[in-house]
């Protein structure tokens, strides 16, 4: 059993950085490729940031870029989404999915491309 579970979300002020954490269980987490996601108020689910299963390969949102960094731990089964400069528009859910590959360089950066999903961490940023 797949089991995703995110932490870390809480409210902050504008500037500020925080990090998300996804622990993974049920899974050998390096073969998983891992990306992040977020739901703003009223909005879609929207593509945040990706990276293989390998940590060779990265991709973000261009909103993203320069200020968020996505990175995992496989010896502890975690992932990371490291945040910095937030705005009130970051304001969101943020839920991190996995799924299978073959190829450990490879990175997903479409929502149904993932099997699993955690069931997500709320951050509101203030201004």
């Amino acid at each position: 059993q797949v089991q995703l579970v995110e932490s870390g979300g809480r409210m902050v002020q504008a500037g500020g950085s925080l990090t998300l954490s996804c622990a993974a269980s049920g899974v050998t987490f390096s073969k998983y490729p891992m990306g992040w996601f977020r739901q703003g108020p009223g909005k879609e689910r929207e593509f945040v940031a990706a990276i293989s299963a390998s940590a060779k390969n990265t991709f973000y949102a261009d909103s993203m870029k320069g200020r968020f960094t996505v990175s995992r731990d496989n010896a502890e089964n975690t992932g990371y989404l490291q945040m910095r400069s937030l705005k009130p528009e970051d304001t969101a859910a943020y839920f991190c999915a996995a799924r299978t590959t073959q190829d450990p360089t490879y990175y997903y950066t479409v929502e149904h491309d993932y099997n699993y999903w955690g069931q997500g961490t709320q951050v509101t940023v203030s201004s």
